[in-house]
């Protein structure tokens, strides 16, 4: 735990620190001559604003996405009366294993006209072929087949059924599906990396992958920072606050989801 948590309460104390005691090493625990500066420049930077809210965009809409093509594929792979499942499962599985490289996916999303949009940061990972199993193993588990019998002899089809019965009863294992296809929107960077050309359409993980390996800060964040040599900490100042400012999203989401989380991970745990 030690391990763990003392980086964690590192970045956090620097972040709220001086550039002084940054670079002067005086911070190992709390935060020494107590500061904001970092976390005001960077909200003055436009950069980051539009990263952060490219990727709010892209973590929302994407997870929505991912929810809605697992959901579809997964249901028809738990009812027992569809014809050739067991085939669509395998060639479904065969994807975990092989996969067509980098370049022959770079020309699909370019044939496709998706460079440089919003569609490149969602269709090519719109559905996860893990979650696909661990979802169609909670209907297989925790739906009844009998509500399904029950519920066609009202009159009820498939679609009202998925929406108004499944669904409803799937709450946890559709909370899980939400934070770890979130989680992965949110600090998605390699696609953008890969797909995006304009600075306008930057995820926020883009900007932060800049600032702490290419040192490729905004300028706008070190305004009014005339004698940069004499301020040399306020860049590592800077960037601890940025991490924090980008990982506060996703510790304040988990909490809600956490009971969810640890039901849904033993699922297919002893049921395949």
């Amino acid at each position: 735990m030690l391990a763990v948590l003392y980086p964690l309460v590192y970045i956090v104390s620097s972040s709220f620190s001086s550039p002084r005691a940054v670079v002067s090493g005086q911070v190992w625990l709390f935060p020494v001559e107590f500061s904001l500066r970092a976390y005001k420049s960077i909200f003055r930077s436009s950069q980051l604003m539009t990263g952060y809210y490219n990727t709010v965009v892209y973590t929302v809409f994407g997870t929505l996405i991912n929810l809605a093509f697992t959901i579809l594929m997964a249901y028809p792979l738990s009812v027992r009366q569809f014809y050739g499942r067991h085939l669509f499962m395998t060639l479904l599985m065969i994807t975990m294993f092989f996969s067509g490289g980098l370049i022959p996916t770079y020309l699909l999303v370019k044939e496709l006209n998706m460079l440089d949009t919003r569609w490149a940061m969602w269709l090519p990972g719109a559905l996860s072929v893990f979650q696909v199993i661990v979802a169609r193993t909670f209907f297989q588990s925790s739906i009844p087949q009998e509500l399904a019998e029950a519920a066609q002899m009202d009159g009820c089809r498939d679609t009202r059924y998925l929406v108004s019965v499944v669904l409803p009863l799937s709450k946890p294992i559709i909370a899980v599906m939400t934070l770890m296809y979130a989680v992965g929107h949110w600090n998605a960077y390699f696609d953008a990396l890969i797909y995006l050309r304009s600075e306008k359409l930057f995820p926020l993980q883009y900007v932060l992958r800049n600032l702490l390996i290419l040192n490729a800060a905004d300028p706008e964040m070190l305004a009014n920072t005339a004698a940069k040599i004499r301020d040399q900490g306020f860049e590592q100042a800077l960037k601890y606050a940025l991490i924090v400012v980008a990982s506060v999203p996703v510790l304040i989401m988990y909490p809600f989801v956490q009971k969810h989380f640890v039901k849904g991970v033993m699922i297919g745990s002893l049921k395949g």
